[in-house]
């Protein structure tokens, strides 16, 4: 039964960091989503180099968006086997 217990204080302060990652990265994602927009609007009336500019920062809102999409996966992983284990331990 300790066993069990352990785990489930292990896997809720796992939820715990990987929720204020989450929070963290979307914070980032956010900021990324700003400059992209005024990457794509200097773009619009701007040459060569502010077209490499926004495509530089569209490639990041899809990797910020990626990690915050698989962390949040990993959230939910974990918090479906926080609820197996309680029912077990119920």
């Amino acid at each position: 039964m300790a066993r069990r217990e352990e785990r489930l204080f292990r896997i809720n302060d796992e939820i715990a960091r990987l929720r204020e990652e989450v929070r963290l990265t979307a914070e980032e994602l956010r900021i990324h989503r700003h400059l992209d927009d005024d990457a794509r609007r200097d773009a619009a009336v701007g040459g060569p180099i502010e077209q490499e500019d926004a495509r530089d920062t569209a490639a990041d809102v899809a990797r910020f968006q990626r990690l915050v999409d698989d962390l949040e996966g990993k959230v939910t992983a974990l918090e479906a086997k926080r609820v197996r284990l309680l029912e077990r331990l119920g």
